[in-house]
């Protein structure tokens, strides 16, 4: 039985694909275009194109592509074109090396005998050629399609420094770090995740700063990922983070190249996927929540300062509801008199006790918020506006709610959208304190921050303490946690990383 024969008589597999293992060459152009026309059945997507040349009526040719993905330019400038005006070529067994050395005009040419490489090829956009008499294909780089612009990401804007950020072209978003980071030691590594999505990923790393022990971690756990496709780098993340229900981000996530370049040159890894401008970086401490760009590029006064905002923004957004609730319910003689007749005056004909009135305020603000996010932004920000002065005034007239509240729930809301990084733990500890307030008061209060901080002791990133830089005593650690010192008093990487620590060594840097 002939290998066409074989070919044609092989099956679908329970989920209608073939395999492609199974598929096997033959010399015959036209039983190899009726492999490849089986294979992509029902796909009107699939361009066909045979030509021959006009010298050597026997040299026959077919490529494939998907129409859309492809440079058409490139398609019949540097393949056809050359191939059909060429004087040289005739038929033989070697015709297609002979096409690949000196007819086809590109830089990137491949010969294979796979048709998983094959298929691979042309739904990633090149262009498959097949030659009369020859057994294997050429797989020609013709990518073509529309990608976005590099623009600065509207979620992580600058006042100063870089303004690139990354697109969902994996090979764009490597140069971009490529031009940040000129030397031979940068390394990349690809991986192929998802059995029907086939999405390539890159593992990036300073050779002579990471971590192997960390890399080796990463790595086992990759492999072991089954799924069947992977659209945002959020799938893998939610596959290899240490601890998958711990409500701290245990591995970062940034859309701008010099953030990145910044990570792996303290000895971080960073996990790019094509599709996405999400980029992963790991390990990811505690610290970083509170860590911006921008402090690297201002003053470290005023960076400084700025960090320490957020910081206590942070424990103001989750501890100032809990706080209130405790002080107008169980401690009122902590409150000044003159306050608390205050506050007592204005709760007077509201219905709800304290604790239910501020958990129904919390809710009805992130309703707010999350409906704000998901409208057009001119619609989103009219809605915003609406939410809080209209809908709160009104609110406070009609004594559905006290004003002390209002008060309550937009500093909240103010100081929790000051560290967007961490937004949804600070929802998850905001209402956890509150309930633990509202049943215990300030015991409760307390219970849940030694809770908070037993927990955060305990949470790793690919094996590295998540609070090892707070909780060091080597000064130099501590030189860019609470504080962003000066670039000339930060001498060393951070501590996950063991050799090669200072930063001006020349030791192991191309």
């Amino acid at each position: 039985m002939s290998a066409t024969k074989n070919n044609e008589s092989i099956l679908p597999q329970k989920d209608g694909t073939i395999d492609l293992n199974q598929l096997s060459f033959e010399k015959n152009l036209d039983s190899n275009i009726k492999t490849i026309e089986n294979v992509f059945k029902d796909d009107d997507t699939l361009v066909i194109r045979q030509f021959a040349n006009q010298n050597q009526i026997g040299v026959k040719c077919c490529i494939f592509f998907i129409d859309g993905m492809v440079n058409n330019e490139i398609v019949n400038e540097n393949i056809i074109l050359p191939i059909i005006a060429n004087n040289i070529l005739c038929p033989s067994n070697k015709l297609l090396e002979q096409i690949q050395t000196q007819v086809i005009v590109s830089n990137d040419v491949k010969n294979t005998d796979s048709f998983n490489d094959i298929v691979e090829a042309i739904l990633y956009g090149d262009t498959v050629l097949f030659a009369d008499g020859a057994c294997g294909a050429l797989i020609i780089s013709t990518k073509g399609w529309l990608m976005r612009a590099v623009t600065e990401p509207d979620t992580e804007k600058a006042l100063r420094g870089p303004r690139e950020g990354f697109t969902e072209s994996i090979m764009i978003n490597l140069s971009l770090i490529r031009r940040k980071l000129r030397t031979s030691d940068l390394k990349f590594k690809f991986k192929t995740f998802g059995t029907r999505s086939n999405t390539q990923a890159c593992i990036c790393y300073l050779n002579s700063l990471v971590d192997k022990k960390i890399l080796k971690e990463l790595d086992q756990r990759l492999s072991k990922i089954k799924i069947d496709g992977v659209i945002d780098t959020n799938y893998i993340s939610e596959y290899i983070k240490d601890s998958p229900t711990c409500p701290y981000k245990t591995i970062g996530v940034t859309e701008k190249p010099d953030v990145v370049a910044a990570k792996l040159l303290e000895g971080r890894i960073a996990l790019i996927l094509d599709g996405t401008p999400m980029v992963l970086t790991l390990p990811f401490l505690f610290i970083e929540n509170f860590q911006s760009a921008d402090d690297y590029y201002l003053n470290f006064f005023f960076a400084s300062f700025g960090r320490m905002l957020r910081i206590l923004g942070f424990f103001i957004s989750i501890s100032v509801p809990a706080i209130y609730v405790a002080l107008t319910t169980y401690h009122r003689e902590m409150i000044p008199t003159s306050l608390a007749l205050s506050v007592a005056e204005s709760h007077q004909g509201v219905p709800l006790p304290t604790f239910v009135e501020c958990v129904v305020m919390l809710f009805v603000f992130e309703l707010i918020r999350e409906t704000g996010i998901r409208m057009p932004s001119n619609i989103g920000q009219a809605l915003s506006v609406v939410g809080a002065l209209v809908i709160g005034q009104a609110a406070v007239e009609a004594k559905f709610v006290s004003a002390p509240m209002v008060i309550i729930v937009a500093i909240t809301a103010i100081t929790g959208l000051i560290n967007p990084v961490i937004k949804g733990a600070s929802i998850l500890l905001r209402y956890t304190l509150l309930i633990l307030t509202g049943i215990l008061g300030f015991y409760g209060y307390f219970f849940g921050l030694i809770g908070v901080l037993i927990h955060l002791m305990n949470v790793r990133s690919f094996g590295v303490e998540y609070t090892s830089q707070i909780t060091s005593y080597n000064s130099q650690a501590m030189k860019d946690n609470f504080i962003r010192a000066p670039w000339w008093l930060m001498k060393t990487r951070p501590l996950f990383e063991q050799k090669n620590n200072i930063r001006s060594s020349e030791n192991g840097d191309n």
